[in-house]
């Protein structure tokens, strides 16, 4: 057979597939031996300007690139696979989630739609979410690339529930809608409320109570506020699993005041709604099986590799009035490969779509629900740990309660060995968490907890221990002490 010169399959398959195997090997040989590197370390300039080059115009061997990769790019990662990774609320993967990305890779399917394999395992996924979330057989699920985009679709949704499906041709005229969530609610509902149209000032971020819930009075007389002056409610968003301290609001209670005022009840669940795989912490998100729409990340608690996003819509009705757009090219039958309607496509901004649900149909079927929840146990037990050593600890101050696995601390010194303003104060812990991340052994991120400047761990890799908690404890204590020695401090 004659084989075009424009084919970029490999000339000698042989050698290729050896290649393949050893790069393959050295991804295992990584995961295996991830501690015995550090979690992160700050990149060479050298390094970035090598990444700084004109356009390549004539190829490379696969072997260079490989070594590049090797040498360049590995070790200079996040690190959120390390079992030291204690930063943002990220996953760590697992070696089953990564052989799955690999065959979606391989077999390149855009899951956009049209009769095939893909599409139907992502409905299974779906009808395990409507499982894990008692929702009715009339949900809709869409893979999308995280919590973001799923609160966006969300705010589209309800925009299109309460304007009508004439916003979308029309668009938005003489907005008076508003919406509300919690003042301690991801940044990214704002933005949705920004994309949509509405604009940032018709979210209203209601404060929080001491438990950082959203305050429920507080929240009641801001609406009847805002209808008494012609504003329009039309919008309720909680959180379970806040971003800063991992607070769950009272989903019961926010279910009934939308239902009430007739308001869509959506739920920002990035990591914390998985938690219902948990038979402990499953009690804890209560009326989440109420809500109109749930947002949430594979990606994280679920542990499949980024990136793996989520929406689920109780009616799917809605959802399909939301981004339907039927085209010729589009055309749907009832035999071939157009066969198959409706289509991811129909339920999202997405046309071209790769197979997210493979390597989640692998992670769950894989490992099962029972055990990833007990995995998530785990980790607030880990938070629960590092929480009880703070309070032994008179060096250490606890600065919110601990909900799930999210443990938000700062560093004080010995009583009566300085009295450090609360500038001071803000400013060494700052150099603090620095410093704990150039070391590399334990690398929790921050926070600003009522104005003061917090050490936040998150633990939602599955691969950490309680002996990297403690090695957390005695790093920050140690360089706590180096710092307040300083005469600027």
């Amino acid at each position: 057979m004659v084989h075009s010169n424009n084919n970029l399959d490999p000339s000698d398959w042989p050698a290729f597939r050896l290649k393949a195997h050893a790069m393959l090997d050295d991804m295992l040989n990584y995961t295996e031996q991830l501690r015995e590197r550090p979690v992160w370390q700050p990149i060479p300039n050298h390094i970035k300007a090598g990444f700084n080059s004109g356009l390549p115009q004539q190829g490379q061997e696969l072997a260079a690139l490989h070594q590049r990769f090797m040498q360049e790019i590995l070790p200079y990662s996040i690190g959120n696979a390390h079992p030291g990774f204690m930063g943002w609320v990220q996953g760590g993967g697992t070696p089953v989630g990564m052989m799955a990305e690999m065959l979606a890779a391989g077999l390149n399917a855009n899951a956009g739609g049209r009769e095939q394999i893909p599409v139907v395992v992502e409905r299974q996924i779906l009808q395990w979410m409507r499982e894990l979330f008692r929702f009715p057989d009339t949900a809709n699920g869409l893979f999308v690339t995280g919590t973001s985009i799923a609160n966006f679709i969300a705010v589209l949704i309800a925009r299109t529930c309460h304007l009508g499906a004439g916003v979308r041709e029309q668009g938005i005229k003489n907005n008076r809608a508003v919406a509300y969530t919690s003042a301690g609610a991801h940044s990214c509902v704002n933005k949705a409320m920004d994309m949509a149209g509405f604009g940032t000032e018709a979210l209203r971020k209601i404060p929080m109570n001491e438990r950082y819930q959203i305050d429920l009075n507080a929240l009641s007389t801001q609406l009847h506020a805002d209808r008494a002056t012609g504003l329009q409610p039309f919008l309720i968003v909680g959180t379970a699993g806040s971003v800063d301290v991992g607070a769950i609001d009272d989903l019961n209670a926010l279910a009934d005041f939308a239902k009430e005022h007739q308001c869509w009840f959506h739920i920002d669940g990035a990591y914390g709604a998985l938690g219902m795989m948990s038979a402990k912490l499953a009690p804890r998100l209560a009326g989440i099986e109420r809500a109109d729409s749930i947002a949430f990340d594979f990606h994280k608690w679920g542990q499949v590799p980024y990136d793996a996003g989520y929406i689920l819509v109780r009616n799917g009705q809605h959802q399909l009035e939301t981004f339907s757009s039927p085209a010729h090219y589009l055309k749907r039958e009832t035999r071939g490969m157009a066969a198959g309607s409706p289509w991811p496509c129909d339920l999202g901004p997405d046309l071209s779509r790769g197979f997210r649900a493979l390597k989640t149909w692998f992670t769950l079927a894989s490992f099962g629900a029972a055990k990833l929840g007990e995995m998530m146990d785990n980790t607030c037990e880990l938070a629960s740990h590092l929480a009880n050593r703070i309070r032994q600890e008179p060096r250490l101050e606890l600065l919110a309660p601990v909900n799930l696995n999210i443990v938000c601390f700062r560093y004080v010194g010995v009583a009566g060995m300085k009295n450090l303003t609360i500038d001071q104060s803000n400013r060494l812990n700052n150099e603090l968490v620095i410093r704990l991340q150039e070391l590399g052994r334990t690398t929790p991120s921050s926070t600003m907890i009522s104005a003061q400047f917090a050490i936040r761990a998150a633990f939602v890799n599955h691969r950490t221990t309680r002996d990297d908690v403690d090695t957390l404890i005695e790093s920050t204590l140690r360089i706590g002490d180096e710092l307040l020695a300083r005469p600027d401090f």
